[in-house]
């Protein structure tokens, strides 16, 4: 049987979160996981969504997941779509599920008019980089990602 990617439906809840404790713990980062399924719940599927999520599915159980969402780029004048997680489970890779993922967020790209599809990737991700090579992407390497989160989210509202 093949890949099916589908929509995200408030009764996965449970599956995204898995999956997103399954990539922290892949990326070393499980400490760092602080959301619970009711607040994704209602970030997610809330009167005001936030992000959308694919779910890639083989032979009826879920293997991987994009979460994503727009932003917008003022030199184009359009908006794009930021993959902020993809994550195949380790037992399924090779089968095609995360380039079926991005494979789909590059036809809803096109779909709603973005100019462009972005992610991250941890630079010592070596196997999904080589994916991404693959399928076109390039890095952005003049650009450096930069996070004003916690207290010093706190202490810039304030000032």
């Amino acid at each position: 049987m093949s890949i099916i990617i589908r929509e995200a439906v408030a009764d996965d809840i449970g599956t995204i979160h898995a999956f997103i404790r399954a990539l922290a713990d892949y990326e070393r980062l499980a400490h760092e996981v602080k959301t619970d399924r009711e607040t994704l719940a209602r970030y997610l599927f809330g009167p005001r969504p936030m992000a959308e999520v694919l779910i890639a599915e083989h032979d009826g159980a879920a293997i991987g997941f994009a979460l994503f969402f727009h932003n917008f780029s003022t030199f184009e004048g359009r908006p794009g779509i930021y993959l902020e997680d993809l994550f195949v489970l380790p037992q399924a890779r090779g089968l095609g599920a995360g380039k079926a993922l991005l494979a789909r967020l590059a036809q809803l790209a096109i779909e709603r008019d973005c100019a462009r599809l972005e992610w991250s990737v941890l630079d010592w991700n070596e196997p999904a980089i080589a994916v991404y090579r693959a399928i076109g992407a390039k890095p952005m390497d003049e650009w450096t990602v930069q996070r004003v989160d916690g207290d010093a989210l706190g202490a810039l509202a304030a000032s």
